[in-house]
């Protein structure tokens, strides 16, 4: 009985030492990349998947090659407010989203955001996408979307 548990915890040293030896510092279970502080001092840079959302990243480059922010700093309290400014006087399209960049979850969105009707599946998978990238990031993050 006594071997047989110091077998178990020689397996178990040695997988924990193999997941270190393979992963560095971050273990088994690597963390997303290094958490940026709020104070504004580092980038996150986002891969933006041009190939599953073509509308929303062709929206994005074109509103920054005409002079919109290309750093969205996260500020999700004032999203709605932000959309609501956005979209003000933009009227709906049937079949059509109102996609918004810089997004209302920027502090850089709201009146004056470029607006562009696109297919709702690439503007709501975009955005859910974005969300999901984003979740574990805290307001004041500054996050750069890159594009291939």
């Amino acid at each position: 009985m006594k071997v047989q548990k110091l077998i178990y915890s020689l397996i178990i040293l040695a997988v924990l030492a193999l997941g270190s030896y393979l992963y560095g510092e971050e273990g088994l279970f690597p963390k997303s990349p290094s958490s940026p502080s709020p104070s504004g001092s580092e980038i996150v840079q986002l891969e933006f998947p041009t190939d599953k959302y073509p509308q929303t990243a062709e929206h994005i480059q074109n509103a920054i090659a005409e002079g919109e922010s290309a750093i969205c700093t996260i500020n999700r309290e004032q999203a709605e407010q932000n959309r609501s400014q956005s979209l003000k006087g933009i009227p709906t399209k049937k079949g059509y989203d109102r996609d918004e960049w810089p997004m209302a979850m920027c502090e850089e969105g709201g009146a004056g955001a470029d607006i562009e009707y696109i297919s709702p599946g690439d503007n709501r998978g975009a955005g859910s996408w974005v969300g999901n990238q984003l979740e574990e990031y805290p307001d004041g993050t500054r996050v750069q979307f890159k594009f291939q």
